[in-house]
């Protein structure tokens, strides 16, 4: 896996200057509340687009947030296609991993990125002040909701099934800018992007479903 001062060959290529911890506070409330010994033991890594920040299998060293750009948490399918786990903007990355002995999955660039990577110890050593592990029960509460629901939606059988639930559970009032190509959403969703496209012009054409752009409205 890659540490914070050496990162794995084909992966990241450069470890860029101290973070500035003004600006970072301002990105979240757990930044804000990193206490000094850990910001000590923090640095940022730039990645460049399709670089793997760690593999499975890879003994996690680091807390990562994503300061720019997005990483992926993959895994492959049995038909070998990517399912995205975890899609990562100006946040926390595989939050378990920090009390696990290997990741479980991939985590790739989607494009470059900018991440900062929190020593592990140093992170947990964080968590003993009462403001910080407030902040981190907050946080992992929100993302075990995301999961939840992920989890859910992956358990449907159809395209059309898992299409609707992701427009409402993460729209708003039937409708969602999906802010992101659709073979992407299609591996988000754990199906084909032919599957995908299939099931998107049925829904077109049954009346169920408008599509403009990435504008997606039930009907």
């Amino acid at each position: 896996m890659p540490s914070i001062d050496h990162l794995a060959p084909g992966g990241p290529s450069q470890r860029l200057p101290q973070p500035d911890w003004r600006v970072l506070a301002r990105l979240s409330p757990l930044l804000a509340a990193l206490p000094a010994a850990a910001r000590l033991r923090t640095r940022r890594i730039d990645l460049p687009r399709h670089g793997s920040l760690f593999c499975r299998g890879d003994q996690p060293r680091a807390m990562f947030f994503v300061l720019d750009g997005e990483v992926r948490l993959l895994r492959r399918s049995r038909v070998g296609d990517d399912v995205i786990l975890q899609r990562a903007q100006r946040g926390f990355l595989a939050e378990a991993s920090l009390d696990q002995p290997a990741y479980h999955c991939d985590a790739v660039a989607a494009q470059d990125s900018t991440v900062l990577a929190i020593e592990r110890q140093a992170f947990a050593d964080a968590l003993r002040r009462p403001d910080m592990r407030d902040k981190w029960s907050d946080h992992l509460a929100r993302e075990l909701r995301r999961v939840r629901a992920q989890s859910e939606r992956l358990s449907l059988k159809s395209a059309r099934e898992r299409i609707v639930h992701f427009i409402e559970t993460e729209g708003e009032g039937g409708a969602i800018a999906l802010g992101r190509s659709k073979k992407d959403w299609a591996a988000e969703l754990g199906i084909t992007h032919e599957a995908l496209y299939r099931a998107l012009a049925r829904m077109q054409k049954s009346g169920e479903l408008t599509v403009r752009d990435t504008h997606l409205r039930l009907c």
